[in-house]
């Protein structure tokens, strides 16, 4: 059966969600700030989770951003094969997140020229789309801070790479990031895929749940799970710590996503997200 859904109500989606993505820690992530200040023993740390737990809960309350870099909003849409959408909607989606920015009184971060740079403005995204099977419409809101945006590294390893290899370029990124990107972090790996792929896929996977049993070391080993297990540990022993003052918790989670590649190749890129992982969705 097919689904009609107008360019005007996903206008009004996008902005409420753009509100909601830099007003409202997700629940995951704010979970997982506060297990990480009951285990902390580090006072300076403590302290640094602390205060990062109350400006999220002064946000929320207030309706202020999480962070005044309230990033370049990246817009992910699953957009169902037996959807009709009455109108234009990338512009419907792009009008949306002016309308939401303005709305609320978030920074204008985006400059259409980045060459010549400019005056920064509202206006601007970058939107993912993917055909899904059924009549749903899921669209997703997630504002990229640039203090982490800017720590993102690719690397084209030969196919015969090793799993520890892959592993010492993932630590070293954010063993290079020290604490100029905000930690705690939450890391995101992708893997496979051509160079562009790969860069998304480690970006998707920031939008992961971080609450997952494999954190707690359930799976089988060399599996995707187990390789998140390890990473996670291997980053929190650098003690860079919440906001760059030691500690045990570097890193939040480790989320991979992994995807067919060519049999000449190895891409891995590694999307790097501050303790403010912000983002909001929606079905329609």
């Amino acid at each position: 059966m097919i689904k009609t859904i107008k360019a005007d109500k996903i206008t009004q989606v996008v902005a409420d969600l753009c509100v909601k993505a830099n007003c409202v820690l997700r629940s995951d992530v704010l979970r997982k700030l506060k297990a990480a200040y009951k285990q902390e023993k580090n006072i300076r740390a403590k302290k640094a989770l602390e205060a990062i737990i109350k400006n999220a809960g002064i946000a929320q309350k207030e309706k202020l951003a999480i962070c005044q870099d309230t990033g370049l909003p990246i817009v992910f849409i699953e957009l169902g094969q037996d959807v009709r959408i009455i109108g234009d909607l990338k512009k419907a989606v792009m009008r949306g997140i002016e309308l939401g920015y303005k709305k609320g009184n978030f920074r204008e971060s985006i400059i259409r020229d980045p060459l010549k740079r400019g005056k920064p403005l509202y206006k601007g995204t970058i939107i993912h789309a993917d055909i899904v099977r059924g009549s749903k419409l899921k669209i997703t809101v997630l504002p990229k801070g640039f203090g982490c945006e800017n720590k993102s590294q690719l690397k084209m390893f030969n196919p015969t790479a090793s799993l520890d290899e892959i592993k010492k370029f993932v630590v070293d990124v954010v063993r290079s990031s020290g604490p100029d990107a905000c930690p705690p972090y939450v890391v995101g790996v992708g893997i496979g895929g051509a160079a562009d792929y790969a860069g998304f896929l480690a970006k998707r996977a920031l939008l992961k749940g971080i609450n997952s049993g494999h954190q707690k070391g359930l799976s089988p080993k060399g599996t995707v799970p187990e390789l998140e297990r390890e990473l996670l540990f291997e980053i929190n022993k650098l003690h860079i710590g919440p906001m760059g003052l030691g500690g045990k918790t570097t890193a939040l989670a480790v989320n991979i996503e992994n995807y067919p590649t060519h049999i000449a190749g190895l891409p891995v890129a590694v999307n790097i997200n501050c303790h403010a992982l912000r983002s909001a969705s929606v079905r329609l």
